[in-house]
């Protein structure tokens, strides 16, 4: 595996830890890592984008020294301590959100920050949402998932007094585009201060909550 190089100063440096993604990588590579960085190892590492099929074809070993979660496709032997008095709501739209729901909240739980999932919130049926209302408001940071219109993220965004960060998913039909729609649509919210991060990328909004969370705790 001389051909994958790790910054190991990352945690120090800016308070995440590097991790792995997966896709594209030859499937003995990936292997070879998840047997370096199992259970027992002492090296926290977190996989991403990991899929299915891939991940099933691995030797028996392999898959036994994880933890591996189907629906976000990631994967982790170990996970960093855990931060105690933060926590954080990651909030779906509808559950065909949930990749990027669950590698967010995936994400969060390995960097060992408490999170609770709110799926199918989206407005749609408002109702939902505002059930649940109360419950993401006593959370510190909240990040949300959606595609289509990607209303939840503005109607959320003008309800709740705490950090909002909002993914874009690439679920919908014909002009949703791969989530181009639900993008510009966040990007346009005039919710204020809403954050919004690339198309799909609930890793990328676990770390965002977890820079606000490392700044509560610091």
């Amino acid at each position: 595996m001389k051909d994958v190089v790790f910054d190991q100063e990352r945690l120090s440096r800016i308070g995440l830890p590097e991790a792995v993604l997966c896709q594209g990588k030859p499937a003995a590579t990936v292997a070879g890592l998840l047997r370096r960085f199992a259970r027992g190892q002492g090296q926290p590492v977190l996989f991403t984008r990991l899929a299915p099929e891939v991940f099933h074809a691995l030797p028996q070993d392999v898959r036994d020294g994880v933890d591996y979660h189907e629906v976000s496709r990631t994967a982790f032997g170990e996970t960093l301590p855990r931060r105690p008095k933060v926590r954080v709501a990651v909030v779906s739209a509808g559950t065909a959100d949930g990749p990027v729901t669950w590698e967010a909240a995936r994400t969060l739980t390995y960097l060992g920050i408490e999170n609770t999932v709110f799926e199918d919130a989206g407005v749609a049926g408002i109702w939902r949402l505002f059930d649940r209302l109360a419950q993401i408001n006593e959370h510190d940071v909240v990040i949300v998932a959606a595609g289509m219109d990607a209303a939840l993220a503005s109607v959320l965004g003008g309800l709740t007094p705490k950090p909002l960060i909002a993914v874009p998913t690439s679920v919908g039909y014909g002009r949703a585009d791969g989530g181009e729609t639900a993008l510009n649509s966040m990007l346009a919210s005039c919710a204020p201060g809403v954050a919004v991060l690339n198309i799909d990328n609930g890793y990328g909004a676990a770390c965002v909550a977890a820079r606000v969370v490392n700044l509560i705790c610091a």
